[in-house]
């Protein structure tokens, strides 16, 4: 009898998946028409903006594939335009969106379309409905997910959308997706320090430069979208350029009075209720958006979180406009770092143990933001950005050991004590780790549309200064789940930074455009301890990084439905602050992370087939490895790593099937496919053996080829959505990872090293422990399910099984120990609108 394990089965079952869709994309390219039915023939036109022509916006039919973008005097052609009634949409970058209707018994030769300039976000991604349009310029891989995405998966947290997105790679740490762990195109995932997370095109880490972990994640519930950007148009943004951006967008306020209240309940003690109403009078709109989730047993995470939200936006005058926005977000959970070791995991049935119930994190975050458009002329507009923001993290975290000899132990034992590092001691005593940081910045951008040598060119260029503080206490209790005790250290870091960038696009004509770009970094960095391990001192040390970020791309569109990318840039990330200055005050010289990125790839139509494929290569000179607590190490912060390599190839399509339904009737598949190779590429020795024998010394080895920490091979993604023309609603979708290592020297079996290290009285070996943080992650597959009713009225029922298959898998080994991945999980919810 052949033993055949659950994740083979998967793997085979997704293989075979792949295949199929294949062959169907393959049949559908050669044997279907995008629309089965007659034809007026062509549409002709141009684009016009106060009698001036518009070149280069999109001009598409609404709800379909079908579209262009107009040439350098205005003017489109869009072919096959069926015989039905018709809305034909315009959108472009400086302009007002418009929708004129033509009727199938009434229909022009040829039309002039009136645009209205408009004062907007000019380096916001413009979605024109599908991959044609302004989505064709972009000289790099871009993924958008819209609200109707959002609706039809209706997320427990924005973990899950950011999985379907290829290249993208999310390790849940609690469930709830309340610290995002992301890591893009094979980076570490911890705490996405690798990846610029925005809202609105703001940074939303504790602090940008000094300290980007990610201890708080954007609230989804409230998003009416999100951008994903991996290509050059990284080097508009920064600090960091390595891995890609992510920028979450909410919602504007509403053009006319709008109340929305959902509530939605679910097994684990879940229940997450929202309220949001807005309006526009005048010139003056507003939004207010309020939601109180909570849960009991997320696993062993107790969670409850408020997050309020208002936006102000007002039209001083037909080319100026202002936005301001104000935040307050407040988490409090039993966060922790401990979790099972590999004894604990393998016996089963202690999944949502609570090791340390006295552990308390909580999360208060204030925010604000003015943002100004002005219309300077026709083609120049001046957007100002200021910023700012306090975010106070303070956790409590009960000490433990693995060893029963350790002293001050409460007496409390979880595990198996029969395996090294199988089981795990509580001490009498508490760790508070307290940070409070402070950001502020303001950022003036430019964008302009000018001609050079008779040819429409685009410019972005702006400059950042940006503040930022981190005050940081480690305060000791001597009993289990105190609220205080000795202060061991004090310190207060403190940067600031001065960005700038440019960034010219160049229009050689409607099928070929060339872009080139620049950024400046600027840091300096100032450290101060004021106390360290428990003795009043002053240390202070500065440091300071300076770094030119180039990038350049193009762009070819052989014809409205098949264009070309391809594009380079220069990856930078800054060192942190507390790791490139020592506690005892030295500049410890740790290099910025740097990196060559390049990409080349094809997006499409074809038949209604919407698909973009990207091959991509990042060469590493020098990557910052995690050794901190955080990550599942045993040390603080981050060195250096040496050099890696990043290779592999991202495929994204969207297979619509609704011509073969009766009418009315929405069909799609969609999925995305990602290999990824990173491995380490110049010599690094890592300490495997370690003498117990005076007269041995340490043994180091060389992991020279070993793929990086938490980089599986393969990820891939597929959902099936079905909408019918009353309302209701169906989506399933399967998300596949591949097994991973999660350390550098790719331990697989630890209980081989085990074994060793019993039978060597001369060395203890590095991999040999039970506890949980190393080893490999085996293959996982997690399928979810959605459906929903729109009722009359405004009324929305729907009800979402997470985990559909209810498989037990590892998420993760860090921060210290196995964390299970959510079980199966089912909810349910109304939203009422009116």
């Amino acid at each position: 009898m052949v033993k055949v394990s659950y994740s083979e089965v998967a793997s085979n079952s997704i293989v075979f998946f792949c295949r199929l869709i294949f062959a169907k994309l393959l049949f559908l390219l050669i044997s279907f028409p995008s629309y089965a039915g007659e034809f007026h023939g062509s549409l002709r036109g141009q684009v016009l903006s106060d009698g001036k022509s518009v070149p280069f916006v999109a001009v598409y039919i609404k709800g379909t594939v079908q579209g262009t973008t107009t040439d350098e005097n205005g003017y489109f052609f869009i072919e096959s335009v069926p015989v039905t009634d018709i809305d034909i949409a315009v959108r472009g970058m400086g302009f007002k969106s418009k929708t004129i209707q033509l009727k199938r018994n009434d229909f022009p030769e040829q039309i002039i379309i009136e645009i209205e300039k408009e004062v907007q976000m000019l380096q916001q991604v413009t979605v024109s409905g599908s991959r044609v349009g302004t989505l064709r310029y972009l000289p790099g891989s871009v993924a958008i997910v819209d609200a109707a995405d959002l609706k039809s998966i209706s997320p427990a947290s924005g973990n899950e959308i950011l999985r379907t997105i290829a290249g993208v790679h999310v390790v849940e740490e609690e469930g709830a997706g309340l610290r995002a762990n992301i890591g893009i195109r094979g980076l570490d995932p911890d705490k996405s320090r690798n990846v610029l997370i925005l809202e609105d095109g703001i940074p939303v880490a504790l602090a940008p430069y000094g300290e980007p972990e990610m201890y708080f994640t954007p609230n989804i519930d409230r998003m009416n979208g999100i951008e994903v950007m991996k290509g050059n148009s990284s080097i508009l943004f920064g600090p960091q350029t390595i891995g890609g951006v992510i920028n979450y967008i909410t919602a504007e306020p509403p053009a006319e009075s709008s109340t929305d209240v959902s509530f939605n309940g679910g097994q684990l003690g879940y229940f997450n209720s929202r309220f949001t109403h807005g309006n526009t009078l005048n010139r003056n709109g507003y939004l207010l958006d309020f939601t109180r989730k909570q849960a009991n047993n997320f696993g062993p995470t107790q969670f409850r979180l408020h997050d309020l939200n208002t936006k102000l936006q007002t039209d001083l005058s037909p080319v100026s406009k202002l936005d301001f926005k104000l935040s307050i977000y407040d988490e409090i959970s039993n966060s922790t770092y401990v979790g099972l070791t590999q004894p604990m995991f393998d016996a089963g049935g202690m999944d949502n143990l609570r090791i340390a119930p006295d552990d308390q994190l909580s999360v208060r975050r204030y925010a604000a933001s003015l943002n100004h458009k002005y219309l300077l002329s026709d083609g120049l507009q001046l957007n100002t950005t200021a910023f700012a923001y306090t975010t106070t993290r303070n956790w409590k975290r009960q000490d433990f050991t693995y060893s029963s000899s350790s002293s001050d132990l409460t007496g409390l034992m979880f595990g198996f004590a029969n395996e090294k590092d199988g089981a795990i001691y509580l001490r009498n005593s508490t760790g508070q780790r307290n940070r409070q940081f402070e950001v502020a910045g303001i950022e003036p951008r430019i964008a302009y549309r000018y001609s050079i040598a008779g040819k429409t060119a685009f410019m972005d260029a702006g400059m950042r200064m940006l503040y930022e503080r981190a005050f940081e206490q480690r305060v000791n209790g001597t009993i289990a789940g105190a609220l205080s005790g000795d202060l061991r250290n004090d310190e207060i870091r403190t940067g600031h930074a001065f960005s700038s960038y440019i960034q010219n696009k160049f229009m050689i004509n409607e099928k070929l455009s060339f872009t080139a770009g620049l950024r400046s970094e600027l840091i300096g960095y100032e450290r101060k301890i004021v106390r360290l391990n428990f003795i009043d001192t002053l240390l202070m040390a500065q440091s300071s990084v300076f770094e030119i970020i180039p990038g350049t791309g193009v762009n070819y569109n052989i014809n409205d439905n098949l264009g070309l990318f391809a594009g380079i840039h220069r990856g930078f990330a800054p060192p942190r602050t507390k790791d490139a200055i020592s506690n005892d005050g030295k500049d410890l010289q740790l290099d910025a992370e740097k990196s060559w990125n390049t990409e080349a790839g094809m997006r499409g139509n074809f038949n209604s087939i919407q698909l973009e494929f990207t091959a991509f290569y990042m060469d590493f000179s020098n990557q910052v490895i995690p050794v901190s607590e955080s990550s599942g190490g045993a040390g603080a912060g981050y060195i250096n790593g040496g050099e890696t390599v990043h290779s592999g190839v991202e495929l994204s399509f969207i297979l619509p099937f609704s011509n073969v339904l009766a009418k009315q009737w929405n069909f799609n598949l969609m999925g995305n496919a990602t290999y990824v190779k990173a491995e380490f590429s110049g010599n690094r020795y890592v300490l495997y053996k370690k003498s117990l024998n005076p007269d041995l010394d340490d043994l180091y080895i060389n992991v020279k080829g070993n793929r990086t920490p938490y980089s599986p091979a393969i990820t891939l993604s597929g959902s099936l959505q079905i909408e019918s023309p009353w309302g209701a609603g169906l989506r399933l979708t399967a998300n596949y990872v591949g097994s991973q290592y999660t350390d550098v020297l790719n331990t697989a079996d630890i209980h081989e090293w085990i074994i060793k290290d019993e039978q060597d009285p001369d060395y203890t070996y590095i991999q040999a422990t039970a506890n949980g943080r190393i080893g490999k992650l085996d293959a996982y597959m997690i399928t979810n399910l959605n459906i929903w009713y729109d009722y009359k009225g405004g009324i929305t029922f729907h009800v979402s099984i997470k985990n559909l298959t209810n498989e037990r898998y590892i998420a993760s080994r860090r921060p210290q120990g196995i964390r299970v991945g959510l079980p199966r999980f089912i909810s349910a919810g109304i939203a009422l609108g009116f």
